[in-house]
């Protein structure tokens, strides 16, 4: 029930946000116990999102960037932070609370982010995570997005970073 005396509701993007919740817990809770099962949901949850939305091919990093920004419930999740047009890298960060959070579990991150590596191949990007919210301390992730076709050996990916950590 809406508080007639409250802020005005955005139905529209409060059913996105509680989808999205959802969807991010249960890949979660898959990404940790199944990885198989992890990837089969995350990439037909990545189809569904690229169905709904209307995700197309771009060409560039800008516009790669610009395109999986707009598949997801608010661009304020996942804030883009810049393109460097000499390596055709955009810099993205993501910003919704994820149920890895501090976990240390870097691989499960690396499983569930299958979901944004099925978007950007329809986008016609690849993705590196270079910093995951599973890690200590982290509140947001960091990723790099580049077009298809672009190398992406000189990004090293938090999940192969972190496997080179001395263990405490």
């Amino acid at each position: 029930m809406v508080d007639p005396d409250g802020p005005p509701q955005d139905s529209g993007m409060s059913w996105k946000r509680n989808a999205w919740d959802v969807g991010i817990r249960l890949v979660a809770t898959s990404a940790r116990r199944s990885p198989r099962t992890a990837r089969a949901l995350t990439r037909a949850l990545g189809a569904l999102t690229l169905r709904i939305q209307g995700g197309r091919p771009k060409v560039g990093a800008a516009d790669v960037g610009a395109e999986w920004q707009r598949m997801f419930p608010s661009p304020k999740m996942v804030p883009l932070r810049g393109v460097d047009e000499a390596t055709q890298t955009v810099r993205a960060e993501l910003h919704s609370p994820c149920p890895l959070r501090g976990t240390g579990d870097v691989e499960a991150c690396h499983r569930m982010m299958e979901y944004d590596r099925r978007l950007l191949e329809r986008i016609g990007g690849q993705l590196v995570v270079l910093a995951s919210q599973a890690e200590p301390g982290r509140t947001f992730c960091e990723v790099a997005i580049r077009p298809v076709g672009v190398g992406t050996e000189d990004l090293e990916a938090a999940h192969v970073r972190v496997r080179r950590l001395p263990v405490v």
